[in-house]
């Protein structure tokens, strides 16, 4: 039997020191710690589970939702969008940083491995999901993001300079009692329970949002939208080292997939066609950006009888809908395919009915978090936060680097801390941590939550009224005492209740924040039914909340900076900031007394001995030796056994690990395994080329090897040796040619892609006799795609039998050019019976002289479809300077569609 775990002496602690300490190994930790390190700073970086499985990007990313690349759009295009979306509460200065420094990171993230989508050319294939700017880059084999990062903290170059300490969880910020400088952080080891204490030059927070808030309707409590890992113990420390919280009352909260905790991932699945309808399959999203008021949008169809709301993706070929399964159910949440396999539901018959999340705080996608300026500094000197824990709206991924990057960049100025550390902050941290051991028996953890979590649902979500908000305050602090009772026997049951308590700190900063606002902003994220108007002359401001003096949260109402980028629909009043102090709860009726009555100790289950069951085979002792060394970053003389071992599961291991760890040489080895003769092996090495595509240098041994792999008899593999080959430049016209005669549609596809990265127009047309659509389909959007595109080689897939190739060869003329003979065949086929056709053809119109296009344009504005009356409508766009478009487009503003409504009142901009 295990020894029961004791409460340490807190002068037995483990003490480490450090220039820079990092708190979360996630997206914005991860970089923050790599830019300190390279700037000659000596980093420690704590993560409470482990660095290459923690954060929100352990399970990978589906694509980047702010890509702002020079030729597609412009800093300051987006940086006012982000105002708008926002309401006007912005420091644009914030923004900015992530505007104008994301492409960099793009570019940075490239270099480590990490890929994204580009066309055949290698520019990036950035997507429209907004009606204004072009903004989303998809990451169709995002998944590996984490590994690719772990990667690079494990360089031999970083380790020198990187300390990382797994399963280790800081629970308060050390600061100097004089001048109240970060110096230092207090925590303990979540499997042995050791008391742990750290001196720091400067502390750098980035434990990400504050998601484990809301209970979700499934009443799971780990069933969170966010990583439910993230309990908000960012957002605590923050808040008692003494820094400013800023947008506290801005919710978070996300459409999702009803009775699963996963995203609708409209980001994937709008840019392939896909999109959120009603139950009468209408579009009703007035909204521009993914906001608050898209939100409100949601909420109010929910309960209208138009509910429920579904995404639509049944209209969409199979083709495609294959295309957003490979991406959807194999990056972020692995489980959706199986979700919705055990629901009877497949994409191509069922619309995926939709819900909305658990509300939670996040700056990454909302504006709630710890106060930042644009250096990632917190109001607390030497103190940064980073990631969704800061309050940068809207930052998302890319914006987590960058303030990453900007934390390590600034932080890594200072030296560590030397001095003492205030005994008192250092023995509140050890009660913190240690008092569920004197009580083992007092309730357990799931239960004080799940309570908790219920009044943040009954009280605080949306929408919210100044009686339930400070019901909600009284209720928090009723349960201070039964939190403070919580009982815990191991040290991953004292992890869960320190989480309790920055759950409860983050409900009570949720509460009262809520309650000082009294006005609505932001759609459904700050409803407030007793303020029901948005109030810009009194509250367009932040609202601050901070520790005072005497414990209380008290807030201040700072006015928002001047814009560095214009937004007309606001006009900050500037002025001083207002000191709110402490919020005034609103009077409420009550029967009888309003004290809790005592948590009564429940004895706790004894646990099932297992006897019985059979015992688990043990591990594979050469993989055991192979995942010791992966640690080490080991070179290729290192893994050459175990990538010759007779075992194939040993073998496929070590190509993983080949790919994890991208020592020089790896390319050329990488590719003589795609010859290897289990599959296993061939599908690890197809995935690590294709992963580290980007950093692969283009040596002639890598081209050689991916040439014979074009003769193994697996298609996936020869689909991966082609799609490496485009992307390295490493093949010519007549070997993809060639390719066009193989017997899989997928090599087919890759040759396709291939040939329009060479702009081989010549071969590439022979591909319209293919006898596969989705070849055909690839072949007209590829004539269109080429460097010099012209109409003519688009003339067969015109004519094809098939309605989705005629379409996407409509479609193409607006990238090749329509001309009058063109343009004649478009206007005639918008007559056809496929709707995919006349939405085709209204976009060819597009690129037809205005006198051809524009009548046959605005008699498309009556088409039964949506979509044909969206296609037709962004054609007319481009021709209103005539004014017949114009004329058009003011009758489309009235358009049933949402959509076709917003394109059409763009007109008059």
């Amino acid at each position: 039997m295990a020894t029961p775990l004791t409460v340490p002496d807190p002068a037995d602690a483990t003490e480490l020191s450090c220039d820079v300490l990092v708190i979360g190994g996630g997206t914005a930790g991860t970089m923050a710690a790599l830019t300190a390190a390279e700037r000659g700073a000596d980093v420690l970086l704590l993560e409470k589970a482990h660095v290459r499985h923690s954060g929100a990007l352990a399970m990978g990313m589906d694509g980047v939702n702010n890509a702002v690349v020079p030729g597609r759009a412009e800093p300051d295009d987006y940086v006012a969008e982000i105002t708008r979306a926002n309401d006007g509460l912005v420091d644009q200065s914030t923004v900015r940083q992530t505007a104008t420094r994301g492409f960099a990171m793009v570019r940075r993230l490239e270099s480590y491995g990490v890929k994204f989508e580009k066309d055949e050319h290698g520019e990036y294939a950035v997507r429209q999901v907004h009606r204004s700017g072009s903004y989303v880059l998809p990451m169709p084999e995002g998944k590996d993001v984490k590994k690719v990062l772990y990667r690079q903290l494990r360089r031999r170059e970083m380790r020198e300079r990187i300390r990382i300490e797994n399963r280790v969880m800081p629970v308060r910020v050390l600061t100097h009692p004089e001048d109240g400088r970060a110096v230092g952080a207090a925590g303990f080891h979540t499997r042995t329970g050791e008391f742990v204490v750290v001196r720091a030059g400067a502390v750098i927070l980035a434990t990400g949002p504050c998601g484990r808030l809301g209970l979700p309707a499934s009443g799971y409590l780990y069933g969170t939208y966010e990583n439910p890992t993230n309990a908000g113990d960012g957002y605590a420390m923050a808040y008692h080292a003494g820094a400013a919280l800023t947008g506290i009352e801005c919710f978070q909260i996300n459409p999702l997939i009803k009775d699963y905790n996963g995203p609708a991932c409209a980001y994937v699945a709008n840019p392939f066609g896909g999109y959120q309808v009603n139950r009468h399959g209408e579009r009703f999203v007035e909204s521009d950006y993914w906001s608050g008021q898209m939100m409100a949008e949601f909420a109010a169809e929910l309960a209208s009888d138009r509910g429920p709301v579904y995404l639509k993706l049944s209209h969409l070929p199979e083709e495609t809908i294959g295309a957003v399964e490979s991406i959807l159910h194999t990056t972020e949440r692995p489980t959706r395919g199986t979700f919705h396999e055990n629901r009877g539901h497949d994409y191509r018959t069922h619309d995926i009915e939709m819900h909305l999340s658990e509300i939670g705080l996040c700056g990454g996608h909302s504006a709630s978090g710890v106060r930042v300026d644009d250096h990632a500094r917190t109001t607390v000197p030497r103190l940064y936060a980073a990631g969704d824990l800061a309050s940068v709206p809207h930052n998302y991924m890319i914006g987590a680097f960058v303030f990453g990057d900007l934390a390590g960049e600034d932080a890594s100025r200072y030296r560590a801390y030397r001095g003492a550390l205030d005994p008192a902050q250092v023995a509140a941290a050890h009660e913190l941590v240690y008092r569920p051991l004197r009580h083992p028996d007092g309730p357990p953890q799931p239960q004080v939550e799940y309570k908790l979590r219920r009044f943040v649902n009954d009280y605080v979500a949306p929408p919210k009224t100044g009686a339930k908000l400070s019901l909600a305050v009284e209720a928090f602090d009723r349960m201070s005492t039964e939190i403070a009772a919580m009982g815990a026997r191991t040290a991953h049951e004292l992890m869960r209740c320190a989480e309790v308590s920055f759950i409860r700190d983050c409900a009570e900063m949720a509460a009262r924040a809520s309650l000082a606002r009294t006005e609505s902003r932001w759609g459904l994220y700050h409803e407030r039914l007793d303020h029901p108007e948005r109030d810009d002359t009194g509250w367009l401001h932040h609202l601050d909340l901070r520790k005072s003096p005497s414990g209380a949260m008290e807030f201040t109402a700072r006015p928002v900076e001047p814009y560095l980028v214009p937004v007309p629909e606001f006009a900050p009043p500037g002025g001083p900031e207002r000191l709110l102090g402490e919020v005034e709860l609103v009077p409420v009726a009550t029967a009888g007394a309003r004290d809790a009555v005592p948590a009564v100790p429940h004895a706790r289950p004894a646990a099932a001995t297992g006897a019985g069951a059979p015992a688990p085979s043990g591990p594979h002792p050469r993989l055991l030796r192979l995942l010791a060394l992966v640690e080490d970053s080991p070179g290729l003389a290192a893994l050459g056994p175990f990538l010759e071992d007779a075992d194939p599961v040993v073998r496929a291991a070590a190509v993983t690990a080949l790919g994890e760890t991208a020592p020089a040489g790896a390319g050329p080895v990488l590719a003589a395994r795609l010859r290897d003769g289990a599959e296993p092996v061939r599908a690890a090495a197809s995935a690590a080329l294709r992963e580290l595509v980007e950093v692969l240098p283009a040596e002639p041994a890598l081209g050689d090897g991916l040439r014979e792999a074009l003769a193994v008899p697996d298609p996936a593999v020869r689909a991966a040796a082609l799609d490496v080959l485009r992307a390295l430049r490493l093949g010519d016209a007549p070997l993809f040619a060639d390719a066009l005669a193989d017997d899989s549609v997928e090599v087919r596809v890759q040759a396709v892609r291939a040939l329009v990265s060479v702009d081989a127009v010549g071969e590439l047309a022979r591909g319209a006799a293919d006898p596969a659509r989705e070849v055909r389909v690839a072949v007209a959007r590829g004539l269109a795609a080429v460097r010099a595109p012209a109409p003519a080689p688009l003339a067969p897939l015109l004519d094809d039998p098939d309605p989705l190739v005629r379409g996407a060869a409509l479609a193409a003329l607006a990238g090749t050019g329509c001309p009058p003979p063109y343009a004649a065949g478009a206007g005639a086929a918008l007559a056809d019976g496929a709707w995919q056709v006349r939405s085709g053809a209204a976009t060819a119109l597009r690129a037809a002289p205005a006198e051809l296009a524009v009548p046959a344009l605005a008699g498309a504005l009556a088409d039964p479809n949506a979509d044909v009356r969206k296609a037709a409508v962004l054609s007319l766009l481009a021709h209103r300077a005539e004014r017949a478009a114009r004329d058009a487009l003011a009758g489309a503003a009235a358009d049933p569609d949402a959509d076709v409504r917003a394109y059409a009142a763009r007109a008059s901009r």
